[in-house]
């Protein structure tokens, strides 16, 4: 199933329709549309200010839990202690060079790609990446399929540019589906975002289902003479649990542009630290490059910042453990699931997605704010009929929760006997 969503914004009428307003009118309607995270994560600022932080239980953002490794802070303090004389400094608006050289080395061994320094642009995390990437191939009018559920900021990212979004809905367990894929493409086509594992469900794409879509991305291709590109969003790359492994888009689809945040793997969410990774497989590789670069500038980015990206140069390699989101994923997968919900377990990242237990998933989330539960609802990720819970928090904060989850069970389902299999 698909459908297009036009270019257009529909802007609703101010008093006095007709006098000028000092706002743009599509910034207008996308403030008015919002974001459901950010709304409930204010709300939760509210409960929390009014009940007590200890008697809120606050799911709604995906902030990661915990401080960064030693060995990013350790290199810190290094570079602070010793700065090079050009830390400080204006640099090319790619990035140091010898930072992009070292996550080309390292993307060369992961994915198994001839990387160089020239692929890679340093950017203000994988919001700034994918945004640069936008700007760089896209015309107005041109069609970007994003997957749903999806990141709801895609909307926002495309719409800025003038893209259209064409959204094609994901698989029973959100799995990609082809066929809605292949039924999306149209020659106005000019990309196609993916995002595993996957924000909000968790769900992280196998090897084969990658290689089919290459198939059918190569048919479309093949007919038009023009390729689709493939941008790669992959924050969650490094957090995938025991049963599941991450396979490199890239290592599958030829014209792919992966963006990547330290955001997750190295806990540091408000430094705005990624990059932006062409494949050498891509076509015009190196003019989409040159693009992004020119991008990142007039964008305002300019460059990423130059502490970080000294930074994170070193510790490209780490593989990170997280054992407390594994245990929250756990337990809150068993809980629901005793209690009555109908719950995926995620293979990666920190986020469940449930299906609601009330046909319009607003009921659903206004009854469990009332046990000071706060989740998003789906419709904020173009999927109504569920919600999700970031588990990115204390487990402290899961365990106290777990009652007010079965007194949400017991409202829902009543009559149903703990345990019963739904």
């Amino acid at each position: 199933m698909t459908f297009r969503v036009a270019v257009s914004w529909i802007v609703p009428k101010a008093d006095g329709e007709g006098e000028a307003m000092p706002t743009s009118p599509k910034i207008r309607e996308a403030i008015r549309q919002g974001s459901w995270i950010r709304k409930m994560f204010e709300e939760g600022a509210r409960l929390k200010s009014a009940k007590g932080a200890d008697n809120v239980f606050d799911f709604s953002l995906g902030n990661p839990y915990g401080t960064p490794p030693d060995e990013l802070l350790v290199e810190m303090r290094k570079l602070l202690a010793a700065p090079s004389d050009d830390l400080h400094r204006y640099m090319p608006n790619a990035g140091f060079p010898d930072v992009r050289k070292r996550i080309a080395t390292s993307l060369t061994r992961t994915i198994g790609l001839p990387f160089t320094g020239d692929l890679v642009i340093m950017t203000t995390g994988a919001a700034g990446a994918l945004n640069v990437a936008l700007q760089a191939i896209l015309s107005p009018g041109d069609e970007v399929i994003v997957i749903a559920p999806y990141f709801a900021e895609y909307l926002f990212y495309l719409r800025t540019v003038g893209g259209v979004p064409v959204v094609a809905e994901s698989s029973g367990e959100f799995q990609l589906d082809t066929r809605a894929i292949r039924a999306a493409l149209s020659d106005k086509t000019k990309a196609i975002i993916l995002n595993t594992p996957n924000n909000p469900s968790g769900a992280v794409y196998p090897r084969d289902a990658l290689f089919a879509l290459d198939a059918v991305l190569g048919e479309r291709e093949k007919r038009t003479g023009n390729p689709v590109y493939v941008l790669s969003d992959e924050p969650y790359r490094k957090i995938v649990y025991p049963g599941y492994a991450f396979f490199p888009p890239a290592s599958a689809l030829r014209n792919t542009l992966i963006a990547y945040s330290h955001s997750k793997d190295l806990n540091v969410p408000g430094e705005r630290i990624g990059y932006l990774a062409v494949s050498p497989r891509a076509a015009d590789a190196e003019e989409i490059s040159e693009a992004c670069v020119f991008c990142n500038r007039v964008l305002g980015f300019v460059n990423a910042p130059s502490l970080m990206q000294r930074a994170v140069a070193v510790v490209q390699d780490l593989e990170p453990d997280f054992p407390v989101y594994r245990a929250n994923r756990d337990v809150l997968v068993a809980a629901l699931a005793e209690s009555g919900f109908s719950v995926v377990p995620p293979g990666g990242a920190f986020y469940l997605f449930p299906r609601s237990p009330s046909g319009d998933e607003m009921e659903f989330v206004a009854a469990a704010r009332e046990e000071n539960i706060l989740v998003v609802p789906g419709r904020g990720f173009g999927r109504e009929g569920h919600f999700r819970i970031a588990f990115c928090v204390p487990p402290d904060t899961v365990a106290r929760s777990l009652p007010a989850w079965k007194r949400l069970g017991r409202r829902f389902f009543p009559g149903r006997s703990p345990g019963a299999a739904r």
